[in-house]
């Protein structure tokens, strides 16, 4: 009976070893390597490693290499299906070309979390509390 019931630990990424992932995490960022290792707290070991950003129909990437990834900071693991990664409708750009545009959101994204907490606090009465990342 044991048996059919499905991995909800870090058990069921055995699967994913040696696969490309993609791992987004509580900061924003998109990371995309070969996962080589994990552990008992989903930290994860990427190899070639590569820092996406997006903007339009527009990408960039930043090249990282060797990446330790604190589980407690991943969002989303997904498994890029390589027979479809080049059909993406995205255009390459130089990441010095595309960064400006990156921080600008990021500074835009934060100015719109702080306007919704302001008025969630005044007319809702919540808590201001939380970080940077906290919004996952």
């Amino acid at each position: 009976m044991d048996s059919l019931i499905p991995f909800t630990t870090s058990g069921s990424l055995v699967d994913c070893v040696d696969r490309k992932m993609l791992v987004v995490l509580r900061d924003g960022r998109k990371l995309q390597g070969v996962l080589r290792s994990y552990d008992q707290f989903a930290n994860l070991v990427l190899e070639d490693t590569v820092e996406r950003i997006y903007h339009q129909d527009v990408f960039a990437e930043l090249k990282r290499g060797l990446f330790l990834i604190r589980g407690e900071n991943v969002v989303l693991l997904g498994e890029i299906d390589l027979d479809q990664e080049d059909d993406v409708p995205l255009r390459q750009v130089d990441w010095a070309v595309l960064e400006p545009y990156h921080r600008q959101e990021i500074i835009d994204k934060k100015h719109r979390d702080e306007a919704k907490a302001q008025i969630l606090y005044e007319r809702k009465g919540f808590c201001k509390e939380g970080g940077e990342g906290d919004g996952y």
